[in-house]
């Protein structure tokens, strides 16, 4: 096979039309290619050709996969829901884990959100799944580095959330119906949703609430809880005021755990909304269906219903629901404290009906 030194590495035999290119670049390393040619013009753009492309291979961006990003994120996270986070991530991994980072953006998460929408899956849950992509591809492009000090990931790209007006609707409990629920949970469960229904607590917050969050008020005789910003929702420390009956729960579990209020057999909790809530609201007779919520959300729902019904004003409801904006600060002192005690103490006795507490 003739050689034309002109061209280093390149060879070609006119009579068969068989050539290749055998070619160490330095900081490339080693070109080799095969392909015919019919003229030695064409074998010279062949190997221009080749070389150009083993070059723009090289100097291309290395971009890692969702799922190597994703395996960082829950490796480095720390949150209280990441088991969460992990959930929705499994589910997904199947569909895009395999794909390059730079290969994520609303067309190739489009076949999963249809995928997720004909199993009949709510679209808040595909919306809390693609946060957590949203949330990865973010931390991709503005905080992840590699040696060079390069993002992962140039630019995140914007994704749009699906929205198919199927939010199911909050069911706030009566009197009665909260009889019927509660006596049906088990001792544990009870505790935690008397508890909940009496603060507003969130159910991630209930699950986490610990024993060092306690603030003693001695000007009150009481005390309150403030949740770190890392355990709420919006990120910001959340006060959670007590009422008699949620002092009485919380003194009920005073030295059962060293760490976490709530705790089922020595060993903390994840989550309330578990396969004995769903069958004690059935037994009591509630609404079901995927119109309906069922959930221990609904007990923040109830929550926030009967201080509007208590005459609770606006603005220490939001307060009380940790609904932060720039009217509303998170700093109190024990004068402030005393008015959101005093508001939940008229959830102890609301609709005329005075509120139960926990059976032994």
């Amino acid at each position: 096979m003739a050689k034309r030194d002109s061209l280093p590495g390149l060879y070609w035999d006119k009579e068969t039309g068989k050539a290749s290119i055998d070619k160490r670049i330095d900081g490339l390393g080693r070109v080799r290619h095969r392909f015919t040619a019919s003229t030695w013009h064409e074998a010279e753009v062949e190997y221009h050709r080749a070389i150009a492309a083993a070059k723009t291979e090289a100097s291309a961006p290395k971009f890692r996969t969702f799922r190597e990003a994703a395996t960082k994120y829950l490796k480095e996270e720390m949150k209280p829901s990441l088991s969460r986070d992990a959930d929705c991530l499994a589910n997904l991994d199947p569909w895009i884990g395999y794909l390059t980072l730079n290969q994520i953006h609303q067309g190739t998460l489009q076949v999963y959100i249809d995928h997720r929408r004909e199993q009949g899956v709510k679209s808040a849950t595909v919306v809390r799944e693609l946060a957590v992509v949203r949330r990865i591809l973010t931390l991709a492009s503005r905080v992840w580095r590699d040696l060079d000090n390069e993002p992962w990931l140039p630019v995140a790209p914007l994704l749009r959330m699906p929205d198919w007006n199927d939010a199911a609707k909050a069911y706030p409990l009566s009197i009665d119906e909260q009889r019927r629920f509660f006596k049906e949970l088990p001792a544990h469960l009870a505790e935690m949703a008397l508890f909940a229904v009496h603060t507003g607590a969130r159910e991630h917050v209930v699950v986490q609430l610990r024993w060092e969050w306690e603030v003693e008020y001695p000007e009150l005789d009481s005390s309150v809880f403030v949740v770190p910003g890392k355990f709420t929702k919006n990120g910001t420390p959340c006060l959670i005021a007590l009422n008699s009956v949620a002092r009485n729960v919380v003194e009920s579990r005073r030295g059962q755990h060293d760490t976490h209020v709530f705790d089922y057999r020595g060993r903390s909790i994840d989550r309330m909304h578990n396969t004995a809530w769903k069958k004690a609201w059935i037994r009591a007779e509630l609404p079901v269906g995927n119109d309906v919520l069922s959930g221990p959300h609904n007990l923040r729902h109830t929550f926030a219903r009967r201080l509007r019904l208590a005459g609770v004003p606006l603005e220490t409801r939001k307060a009380l629901m940790h609904h932060i904006d720039g009217d509303i600060t998170i700093h109190y002192s024990p004068a402030e404290v005393g008015e959101l005690v005093s508001a939940v103490e008229k959830l102890t006795t609301v609709e005329g009906v005075t509120m139960l507490r926990l059976g032994s």
